[in-house]
């Protein structure tokens, strides 16, 4: 982490702002570069955020073909004091469909499962569901008017941006 005391204490923001939230904001691309936008419940492992999707999403079928995706963690209406300024976070991330026959599909569908609730196990026994995993591979973290930073993957720390 950078020694800045200020960075610090907003990369602490921005971690909490993905603890308090369950599901995710999720940025796709259609076959013909329409953009569509949707969410799902996720869990983190490590440095990955995994997601159980439906082959019926329009999401599902366009991260499998492009491998990637776009995610948002953004601060709810009703604790923004200016709509205009709510604290935001977003990842470009590499798409990757991890396979029931992967020594990982278990432990993370496991903890899925202790995340969202039995309706898990009910999914899985579905053949049109994907485990899929999203690597943040860039990151911005917006904490207000005029306060944009880019994220550090290799560390989480923030950087301010270059205008």
């Amino acid at each position: 982490m950078k020694s800045d005391p200020d960075l610090a204490k907003l990369a602490d923001d921005y971690r909490a702002l993905i603890s308090s939230q369950r599901s995710l904001l999720l940025a796709t691309s259609n076959s013909e570069g329409d953009a569509e936008i949707s969410y799902a419940p996720y869990v983190r492992i490590e440095q990955a955020y995994y997601i159980f999707v439906s082959e019926l999403a329009r999401h599902t079928g366009n991260m499998l073909r492009s491998r990637r995706a776009s995610v948002m963690f953004i601060q709810p209406e009703t604790e923004a004091a200016n709509l205009f300024a709510r604290r935001r976070l977003i990842f470009s991330c590499r798409v990757a469909e991890i396979r029931a026959d992967d020594a990982r599909y278990t432990p993370i569908l496991d903890a899925m499962r202790q995340a969202c609730g039995d309706v898990v196990g009910l999914l899985s026994s579905l053949t049109d569901f994907h485990l899929l995993a999203l690597a943040p591979r860039q990151g911005q973290y917006v904490a207000g008017f005029g306060k944009a930073y880019a994220i550090d993957m290799d560390d989480g720390s923030l950087l301010p941006m270059i205008k």
